[in-house]
């Protein structure tokens, strides 16, 4: 099979919003997929249950079982950004990622500084999170998702606080990850990161998704 995940007739209800009934979507292997839609339409929404952090009120998502392990709730091979990164504010952007980094020991401490440099950040910093701009702590999140290789990347608006030249540099990543083999699901409402991007779009349309 060439799929890596399978949303499967996916209803989700949150308090008393209908976001999604029956929705179906295939990821296919080394591709990447944009989820459009307007706000609060549920794109974030989605990611999470995909990656079992919202579990939907009926249906079910079907991931390579590759991708899994038994001993965690959630896909052993996924790079996910979705609402920001997770940080202890009073460290510095190096020392919140080896926190990470120590919890499956697979990366070394120059594997988390090369990441932290190819988004864009200064792993010598001494900053704390606290004190970082929006479009860093967007790099921040994207290093957190990039920087054990994973073999699927889930990302919640990527492009979201970046400056232009930040904006080409992630993009080229992006390109870059593909290439590497990483299947890619990223939502947007740019019309210029869809097309620059994506090899298929989904759109969040009354409550389904849809394939302009």
């Amino acid at each position: 099979m060439n799929n890596v995940v399978e949303v499967r007739d996916v209803s989700v209800t949150l308090g008393s919003i209908d976001l999604y009934r029956s929705a179906a979507l295939n990821l296919r292997r080394e591709a990447t997929v944009a989820l459009t839609g307007p706000n609060r339409s549920g794109k974030s929404v989605l990611l999470k249950v995909i990656c079992g952090f919202v579990t939907p009120d009926s249906g079910s998502v079907w991931i390579d079982p590759s991708l899994l392990s038994a001993r965690r709730t959630f896909p052993e091979r996924f790079g996910i950004a979705i609402d920001g990164p997770a940080y202890i504010p009073g460290r510095t952007g190096l020392q919140n990622l080896l926190e990470l980094a120590r919890i499956r020991r697979q990366i070394t401490v120059e594997d988390v500084r090369a990441t932290m440099m190819r988004v864009g950040l200064d792993p010598d910093a001494k900053q704390k999170v606290r004190n970082y701009s929006l479009g860093m702590k967007q790099k921040l999140s994207l290093a957190q998702a990039l920087m054990e290789k994973p073999e699927v990347l889930l990302l919640d608006e990527p492009f979201n606080a970046l400056d232009k030249s930040s904006v080409e540099r992630v993009t080229e990543i992006l390109r870059a990850e593909r290439e590497r083999g990483a299947t890619i699901l990223f939502t947007s409402h740019s019309d210029r990161d869809v097309h620059t991007l994506a090899d298929e779009v989904f759109r969040v349309e009354e409550q389904c998704l849809v394939a302009p």
